[in-house]
């Protein structure tokens, strides 16, 4: 499909078929991260994959313990068969910026001196490579945070300390029929005229 009809039909995704998802298109989709754009080339990103019934069992026992899944809204979305992390490294964003070419924007003093934290920007950036990529394929998915879990999935799942996890991305065959909107679908999208400021505020 045209990118067009790519960002038109995007949307979060909280409910799966247990369907696994073809290792070709998933391979795509992970590809697709890779070409977001990355702030001095410094490419601190990192993506952890669980498609195996044990890991996922592993992260969803870490991030939703079985006593609170009974009140879970969305119990769909402990089906995707494919949960991707997205980690970031500060540190390899310092090290590029305090590289010759770099060094006098200051970047390369520490994660502090970034007043902006590019690395979170190019997460942002992969991760909605990664849904765009999910929807050309035929495929669902949705971002969702780890909140106060990160010290918890990284000590399980072995992502070094100076890593910062940004979120997950739930991937797989969308079941339509179980879907339950969200509270939050029901917004409307604001117009592309009340969100567009050309020449000032």
């Amino acid at each position: 499909m045209d990118l067009t009809e790519t960002l038109a039909r995007r949307h979060m995704v909280r409910s799966f078929l247990d369907r696994p998802v073809p290792a070709a298109p998933l391979q795509r989709v992970l590809a697709a991260a890779t070409r977001a754009p990355s702030a001095g080339y410094a490419q601190g990103l990192d993506l952890v994959v669980l498609d195996e019934p044990v890991a996922r069992s592993q992260y969803w026992d870490t991030t939703l313990p079985a006593p609170r899944r009974a009140t879970f809204p969305w119990p769909g979305l402990l089906v995707a068969p494919v949960l991707i992390l997205v980690c970031v490294d500060p540190g390899a964003y310092v090290a590029r910026y305090a590289e010759p070419d770099k060094r006098a924007t200051g970047l390369g003093s520490g994660a502090d001196a970034w007043a902006v934290p590019f690395w979170f920007v190019d997460a942002g950036m992969a991760a909605e490579n990664v849904l765009l990529a999910a929807v050309d394929e035929g495929l669902g998915a949705c971002f969702f945070g780890v909140f106060d879990h990160e010290p918890a999935l990284k000590a399980a799942l072995g992502i070094p300390a100076a890593v910062r996890t940004v979120g997950t991305i739930a991937i797989g065959h969308e079941d339509r029929a179980g879907a339950r909107p969200s509270r939050s679908s029901r917004r409307d999208r604001r117009p592309v005229g009340d969100v567009v400021h050309v020449g000032r505020w």
